[in-house]
């Protein structure tokens, strides 16, 4: 260990082992030695804070970074649009949190920042295991969570979960798309779920599905519509849909273009990479790489990401809307929909499918091509995205994250 300065011991033994390694000192003796105060020496703000990796779930990690500034007015950023609206779900001092994301992704969301400002009791479980979890949510009181639909779809899952009150539960969802089908099937398990949308390279918060006022009185099943959106982008945060040219598309909920965003928290660029840095912000917006859409109330639809749009004899298809579209049948469980290689077409859309435990005997692929066809027949999408093929899988392959890994996928049934 040519380039170690000091080695400290850790044991819970009283006697220190032999070894010819020269040690500076025990742990606990060092710690009961130091004073319990400690003067932090001022430093410049833009000072580097942090660094860390995306998770590459269409192509390689890359390196972002932030500066102690920018993970303040972050941190700031989700106090107002977590925590300052009259909504379906807020955020103050008295909730206990509980984060369900790794703390090595993206700061866990920076929501650990927000609750230690607000003074919040904090939950940290460790592994992700449904039993322990619902466990803690019970006997700590936990109102507020985090975490991929991955983990939800999970806990939804699980047969404990008919035996909890889960009603004081709110639960952000982040990191994928959010299915009406797995939104729906946690707010009849009484948790109350939204989404919220960001990236590694934005810290990550832009946008929050905080329903507006006049939608508190809508029936449940136009309420999912709302809380599976993208959102409504929070105060500092300016987003647009723009063009190949980068010109601004109209907000009428149907126009899609690429998201790009401005923002005093958003990574400055990638480390060491200057070409995928200008790349990333061409023009003085930061391109997401997401396409969507911006409705005439202000809310963020993302329709797919730019890498997952399957395209099929020169038209584009969005994964995203077939996942939603099949996870609305009563016997699915979880779906990913990948784009394979076609020799006529270029690329067909092709469907992975979990079921429910119990509807394997009476579900078949066929039935759910069927299902797609639904949404063709009432010209929700049009008779080419119909996937050709269902494959009805055991399970879907997931990043370190839990996101449903779309880059992996592709090889494995190509």
């Amino acid at each position: 260990m040519k380039t170690v300065k000091k080695i400290v011991l850790l044991t819970d033994e009283t006697t220190h082992p032999e070894t010819p390694v020269i040690l500076d000192g025990e742990y606990e003796n060092l710690l009961a030695a130091a004073s319990p105060a400690y003067t932090f020496p001022d430093f410049d703000e833009n000072a580097m804070a942090t660094t860390f990796y995306t998770t590459g779930t269409t192509g390689l990690p890359k390196g972002v970074y932030f500066s102690h500034r920018q993970i303040v007015l972050h941190t700031y950023g989700l106090m107002s649009g977590l925590c300052a609206y009259e909504s379906q779900a807020g955020i103050n001092s008295g909730d206990v949190y509980m984060p369900m994301t790794p703390m090595f992704h993206v700061h866990a969301w920076g929501i650990p920042y927000l609750c230690t400002m607000l003074g919040t009791k904090q939950v940290y479980p460790g592994k992700y295991e449904p039993e322990m979890l619902l466990k803690l949510i019970v006997s700590q009181k936990v109102t507020f969570s985090h975490c991929v639909p991955t983990i939800i779809h999970m806990l939804v899952s699980s047969p404990v979960i008919k035996n909890i009150d889960l009603s004081r539960w709110k639960v952000v969802i982040g990191g994928s798309a959010l299915s009406r089908g797995l939104c729906k099937a946690g707010l009849e398990n009484g948790i109350n779920l939204y989404t919220t949308y960001g990236m590694s390279e934005t810290c990550p918060l832009l946008t929050v599905a905080n329903l507006k006022p006049h939608m508190l009185a809508w029936d449940a099943e136009r309420q999912v519509e709302m809380r599976c959106r993208t959102g409504l982008p929070v105060p500092n945060v300016r987003l647009e849909v723009v063009d190949a040219e980068g010109n601004p598309l109209l907000h009428d909920g149907k126009t899609a273009g690429e998201v790009v965003v401005r923002s005093p928290w958003l990574t400055q660029g990638y480390s060491q990479d200057p070409e995928k840095s200008e790349e990333l912000w061409k023009n003085g917006w930061l391109h997401t790489g997401d396409i969507g859409f911006i409705d005439a109330e202000g809310y963020l639809q993302i329709t797919d990401r730019v890498k997952d749009v399957i395209k099929t004899g020169g038209e584009w298809i969005s994964s995203l809307a077939l996942e939603d579209m099949i996870s609305r049948h009563p016997a699915v469980s979880e779906a990913a929909v990948i784009g394979v290689p076609d020799p006529k077409w270029g690329e067909r859309p092709l469907a992975l499918v979990v079921l429910k435990r119990g509807a394997e005997e009476d579900t078949s692929p066929d039935e759910l091509k069927a299902f797609f066809a639904k949404f063709a027949e009432e010209g929700v999408i049009p008779k080419y995205g119909v996937p050709d093929r269902v494959h009805i899988v055991e399970t879907i392959a997931k990043t370190s994250v839990g996101k449903i890994n779309k880059k992996q996928l592709p090889k494995d049934f190509k």
